[in-house]
């Protein structure tokens, strides 16, 4: 069975009342285009259904007992605890979602016990980079949002934010892969300065710092933005919003061929693989990830900004 590709964001989008709204974009979008515009118009305008990933699926329940992990006293962060809490966490993913069994199916991929087995390892390893007794977060697996100057609205889900006494924020990402080459590194960071836009425009407080946690290798990558960078990062979110909107305009969603094409659940219909993409779908509307109803946002502002956080 397959998993249809919808927007988690939608039901949690505050709506905007007033104002002719171009669009909404999130991190995981935008990088779907810059990767492949035909792999944009595959999840979010055709909304092609893809079979789940043992990857994915490892990844989606890593972070939910990390998240679920500072819920309880720090004294009992324990690696003995987390791996305690992998089984139960799985098997409520598989209640809501029964099909994601169907990855352990024979010959399909790797059986439950050796993929349990490396989610126990990522979760150990997460315990040699951080001391989770030592902190405090502030929010966990936070919606965020807001409304550029040009209205677009920018919305995505923060995994982690810490905030020190000071006020400083350290936003924290966690990576279940491993980290990549220098090469990848402002890919990966994109989507960091993503999210530390939308907290500067509403909060009023550049983070301190950007953290990516990447459980595969066991390393970590920090980066300490400035309003700089997040101008440069607004300025190409818009460019991205505006070659994805040409494309929409076009018709004209074509591949980006590369090594990441191998893990693509739709090489089948692409054209640089002798496929054929299905017609394109006829909406009066713009596609769900992209639509905003009426309605209301509010925008807050915090602090100014402050110096980095400390684990303490």
């Amino acid at each position: 069975m397959s998993v249809q590709q919808e927007s988690p964001a939608e039901p949690l989008s505050t709506p905007v009342d007033g104002v002719e709204v171009l669009g909404a974009l999130s991190p995981s979008r935008a990088g779907d285009f810059l990767t492949c515009p035909l792999l944009y118009r595959f999840r979010t305008i055709d909304r092609l259904p893809e079979p789940p990933s043992p990857d994915a699926v490892r990844g989606t329940v890593v972070h939910k007992v990390l998240e679920d992990l500072f819920d309880l006293p720090a004294a009992q962060r324990t690696p003995q605890q987390a791996r305690d809490m992998l089984l139960p966490a799985w098997e409520a993913l598989v209640a809501a979602e029964p099909e994601l069994t169907g990855m352990f199916d024979e010959g399909a991929g790797p059986d439950i016990a050796s993929w349990l087995t490396s989610c126990r390892s990522v979760l150990d390893r997460y315990f040699t980079l951080e001391d989770p007794t030592r902190l405090e977060p502030a929010e966990r697996e936070l919606y965020v949002e807001t409304l550029l100057e040009s209205r677009l609205l920018l919305r995505g889900f923060v995994d982690r934010i810490d905030i020190a006494p000071d006020g400083a924020i350290r936003v924290v990402d966690y990576k279940t892969g491993r980290a990549p080459g220098e090469l990848f590194e402002a890919k990966a960071l994109f989507q960091m300065k993503f999210y530390a836009l939308v907290i500067w425009r509403t909060r009023g407080v550049v983070p301190a710092m950007l953290q990516l946690v990447y459980l595969g290798s066991g390393e970590m990558l920090r980066y300490v933005p400035d309003e700089a960078d997040l101008r440069a990062t607004e300025r190409k979110v818009e460019a991205i919003w505006g070659a994805i909107r040409q494309a929409q305009d076009s018709g004209d969603w074509r591949p980006s061929p590369s090594k990441l094409c191998s893990w693509c659940a739709h090489q089948a219909l692409c054209p640089a693989y002798g496929g054929t993409p299905p017609e394109l779908p006829v909406r009066d509307a713009q596609p769900e990830d992209l639509t905003v109803e009426p309605g209301l946002l509010t925008v807050r502002s915090s602090p100014p900004t402050a110096p980095p956080v400390s684990d303490h």
